[in-house]
């Protein structure tokens, strides 16, 4: 009988070496790898101070948008595909609301992603609607009430804010402030996977969360009330899109109702790239924080040799297939899936 023991322990600990140093340390042997493609194909530009200021600039915004994200999948909700709208509607909010304050207007930009995850985590937790349809059609609805509202037209902060100018040129500097040459949305973005990754590491919640992200059924008959996790969860995620959504405004010095569009889905591409997993419970904001970096570079690269936004989009999208097989084939050579 203990002959029988020792074998299911050794089958039950037997890790392809392979497999853990591509779940551990893959994504920044990719990001070095990305380094060497961008020095070979653009030697002269790639590694200069306005192109890595470029890549940390953009690489904020959806480093941002994929804290948020990490946290829906790291509970096994997939992605949050309201992201888009999110961003776009606290952007367009804050510029529409700059006339009364530039602090009011912080609040309503911010309180929109609130509102709109709440709502998400209500729906998705309590009456456990599908993740991806139920934020699908809700990003939807909500391009349809910004078109109704404005439609389709663009708000800047100088026509809003025409008896307070300086809230709308406060406003439209925010992306460009800078603290000992660190741009202000890379400190936010930085300050969020910090917080985020102590919140999933060193916390009850997080650890609820991982049991959830792991099994539904075995969450919710331990005791630990799901409800409120993939609330909160959505919460997170709507108060992250939303940070994006009022510095996106503030970059472009307008607020729009397609600001978002196709953060979703490079943000979950940063995150499954970062070794979190669609079943849930897996993986770190480390390595996500690796994944928005190689996402930034790839563009980055393809920008400076000229390739076309929708050949980039192709590309894009197969690095997203080719993740997702490698994400799986890893698991299951450590035996997690």
């Amino acid at each position: 009988m203990s002959g029988n023991v020792s074998t299911g322990d050794k089958r039950s600990t037997r890790h392809n070496l392979y497999a853990v140093i591509l779940n551990r340390i893959g994504i920044y042997a990719v990001i070095l790898l990305l380094a060497v493609v961008g020095f070979i194909v653009a030697p002269g530009s790639f590694f200069t101070f306005e192109n890595m200021r470029s890549i940390i600039q953009a690489g904020a915004l959806l480093g941002m948008a994929a804290v948020g994200i990490s946290f829906v999948t790291y509970s096994s909700n997939f992605n949050d595909m309201s992201c888009p709208m999110i961003i776009s509607l606290s952007g367009m909010i804050a510029v529409a609301t700059i006339g009364m304050g530039f602090w009011v207007s912080m609040f309503f930009g911010v309180l929109t992603g609130l509102t709109i995850g709440f709502i998400n985590g209500t729906i998705i937790g309590k009456f456990r609607a599908h993740p991806i349809i139920w934020t699908l059609a809700f990003n939807f609805v909500l391009s349809g009430i910004a078109r109704l509202v404005w439609g389709g037209t663009r708000i800047y902060p100088g026509e809003v804010a025409v008896n307070n100018p300086q809230d709308a040129e406060l406003f439209n500097n925010i992306s460009r402030t800078s603290y000992a040459g660190i741009p202000l949305m890379v400190i936010v973005m930085v300050a969020m996977f910090i917080i985020g990754q102590l919140i999933l590491s060193k916390t009850k919640f997080g650890n609820e969360l991982k049991v959830v992200g792991s099994n539904y059924q075995t969450a919710r008959l331990s005791g630990i009330n799901v409800v409120r996790s993939i609330n909160i969860v959505y919460l997170i995620s709507g108060f992250c899109a939303s940070v994006c959504g009022v510095f996106l405004a503030s970059m472009a010095q307008t607020g729009v109702f397609d600001a978002g569009d196709g953060y979703d889905f490079r943000a979950v591409t940063a995150v499954l790239l970062g070794g979190m997993t669609l079943a849930g419970g897996k993986g770190s904001l480390i390595g996500v924080f690796g994944g928005v970096i190689s996402v930034g570079m790839l563009t980055n690269i393809m920008n400076l040799v000229g390739v076309p936004t929708f050949n980039q989009w192709f590309v894009q999208g197969l690095v997203f297939l080719f993740i997702v097989w490698l994400n799986t084939y890893s698991d299951r050579k450590l035996g997690r899936s």
